[in-house]
């Protein structure tokens, strides 16, 4: 049972990962691609939304990391999973987001 608890732990640091840029920017009171947008997922949803999904998000993320099993940062495997769940995201986020702003060309264009 114990890979659940790692499937888990890479599951919540993927959607750790996701809360931040909808968090931040609706903090920040910027409008930001969500999936509550037309087309879902490419077009902006306001700043309220996406802190509203950023926020959802932080609470998914705290279930799968701290309420299954006892996640613990010095053993190997809950941070391993953990991190790789944030770099797989982390990169697909990248990709995806850098579509729509400027972030896959390194001239930002």
């Amino acid at each position: 049972m114990q890979w659940l608890h790692e499937l888990a732990y890479f599951a919540g640091g993927f959607v750790l990962t996701n809360a931040v840029p909808h968090f931040v920017s609706g903090v920040m009171g910027r409008p930001f691609q969500s999936p509550f947008a037309k087309p879902r997922g490419e077009g902006l949803s306001s700043s309220t939304v996406n802190m509203a999904w950023g926020f959802f998000n932080l609470v998914i993320a705290y279930l799968l990391i701290c309420r299954i099993g006892d996640f613990d940062l010095r053993a190997t495997l809950d941070p391993i999973a953990l991190g790789l769940g944030m770099l797989l995201s982390g990169l697909f986020l990248a990709a995806w987001f850098g579509r729509f702003n400027g972030g896959n060309s390194p001239l930002g264009g």
